[in-house]
């Protein structure tokens, strides 16, 4: 079973930066991707950052340029730095797990939350 936990969450000011950090514990051998998902009071839950197997990265266009995601394969985490946040980016934040064998298994973690505020 994978279980995923997030932490770095908290209240930074507009401008400020926060790293996410999700750590992954079971047997990920079949990783198809890891993401982090964000969603803010009243809206859809909307894909952040994805980075895939063999390393490509994708952002929306929302946090492209200011958000990076990176994996440390050893330590089975993966990372989200947001640098030059605002208040817009305020929302509980999700890590997410894609493992494909014989069908797609989506695992995901409690959320952090996350506020840009001054």
């Amino acid at each position: 079973q994978v279980q995923l936990v997030e932490s770095g969450g908290g209240l930074v000011q507009p401008g400020g930066s926060l790293r996410l950090s999700c750590l992954v514990s079971g047997d990920i051998s079949d990783l198809y991707a890891m993401n982090w998902y964000r969603q803010a009071p009243g809206n859809q839950r909307e894909l952040v950052a994805t980075i895939a197997r063999y390393g490509s990265t994708n952002y929306a266009d929302s946090v492209k340029g200011r958000f990076t995601i990176s994996r440390d394969k050893a330590k089975k985490t993966v990372d989200l730095q947001m640098n030059s946040l605002k208040p817009e980016d305020t929302a509980v934040y999700y890590c997410n797990v894609i493992i494909v064998v014989d069908r797609t298994y989506d695992y995901w973690g409690q959320g952090t939350q996350v506020t840009v505020s001054s």
